[in-house]
Formats: structure tokens, C-alpha cells, sequence
């Protein structure tokens, strides 16, 4: 069956690209916005199924990976089901990612990417939310803005990228897979691709 990653993102591509060289990519067009009452995990898992779904009728005989990712700060003491946590966007530009980054500051950040690979084929899929914990360093504006200078990721959710400099913001992390920060949860997809007879090796 053909591949097909229901994304415009070049990292999520370069990370597929690890497991699998053939496979195309398209951008599915989907509202993004945050339903009432929803949790930031229902959100990540929904977004990625309708992703999926939104591709699927161009390419009926296919296995479609969707994927989103929702990062959310935490405040001090609390739990993300009790309390007035902040989602993280891309920043899109420095001042932008500035007081972001400056918010995180000794503080924990959850990243929740969702996969979905969806069966065209006969109409199922397997869905799943990976999710990985962060704790951010106490940094001073001067570090934070030398950060940006050298990585400008106004463009990644957060405001950084973990397999580059990045890495430098944070005190822990702690996850299965540190491929749920740059956007897609390999080891899962690997599992998920195996129960549709695709052996990646």
C-alpha cells in the first residue's frame, strides 16, 4: 500500500524519512481551533485523525500518517487536569519566542504528539497520544536572546529545537521516545506500521 504522511512539515518529513524512503506528503486542510471543554490531549488526538481522514479521499487504497503536536506549560503545583494551562504556540517570531521561552523558565512543559495511521482501505485506523515531560533551566534574558540569535525556531512548537542547541534550555527531560518532541513518535509508528503488515526492517 501506498504511504502517505498527511503533513506539510519538513521535520515530520526528515523523521518519517528515518523508517521509510517511499512515501509522499500533502498538507491536509483542517480547522485547528480548540473545541470547548476539550483537553490539550483530545485535541493533539483528534487533530491528527481528522489530518488523516481529510486526505483519505484522494488516496482510497492507502496507509495516511497524521500527526499534531500540542505543548502546554504547566503552572507550579498543579496538574495539567486542574489548572489554567497555558498552550504553547510557534512563536513566528523573536519577541514572540522571547517571552515565551522567558514564561517556561523553571517550569515544566508537556508535549503531547498524536499519530494516527489510518487504513483507506477499509476505513480504520490506530491512534495514539505520545507524550514527553520537560523541565526548562533558569536562564537570564541574556542567555534566552543569545538562544534565539543562534536558533531562531520561530517556527517549532515551543520555541526551540531539541536535537539542536536547544537541548541547552532544558534542566530534564523524561519520555519514551525523543522523537515526540521533534513531532512524531517513531517507536509507536513503528509499532502501528507493523500491525499493517509493514515491517520496517
Amino acid at each position: 500500500m501506498k504511504i502517505v504522511l498527511a503533513s506539510s512539515s519538513p521535520y515530520r518529513k526528515q523523521l518519517l524519512n528515518k523508517l521509510i524512503s517511499d512515501f509522499e506528503c500533502i498538507s491536509p486542510n483542517i480547522d485547528e481551533s480548540h473545541n470547548t471543554n476539550e483537553s490539550f490531549i483530545e485535541l493533539a488526538k483528534r487533530l491528527a485523525i481528522e489530518k488523516a481522514k481529510a486526505v483519505a479521499t484522494d488516496y482510497p487504497n492507502a496507509l495516511i500518517i497524521g500527526s499534531d503536536q500540542v505543548a502546554c506549560l504547566i503552572p507550579e503545583n498543579q496538574t495539567e487536569k486542574n489548572t489554567d494551562a497555558q498552550q504553547l504556540c510557534k512563536p513566528g517570531n523573536a519577541e514572540n519566542m522571547f517571552q515565551q521561552l522567558k514564561r517556561c523558565q523553571g517550569k515544566t512543559v508537556y508535549f503531547h504528539t498524536s499519530l494516527c495511521v489510518y487504513n483507506s482501505q477499509n476505513n480504520s485506523f490506530q491512534a495514539s497520544v505520545e507524550t514527553y515531560e520537560t523541565t526548562f533551566r533558569h536562564l537570564n534574558d541574556r542567555q534566552l536572546k543569545s538562544y534565539i540569535k543562534k536558533e531562531p525556531a520561530f517556527d517549532c512548537a515551543g520555541g526551540f529545537k531539541m536535537e539542536g542547541l536547544g537541548i541547552a534550555l532544558f534542566e530534564k527531560i523524561q519520555g519514551n521516545d525523543p522523537n515526540i518532541l521533534t513531532g512524531l513518535p517513531l517507536i509507536k509508528l513503528i509499532d502501528m506500521l507493523s500491525n499493517e503488515g509493514i515491517n520496517i526492517l
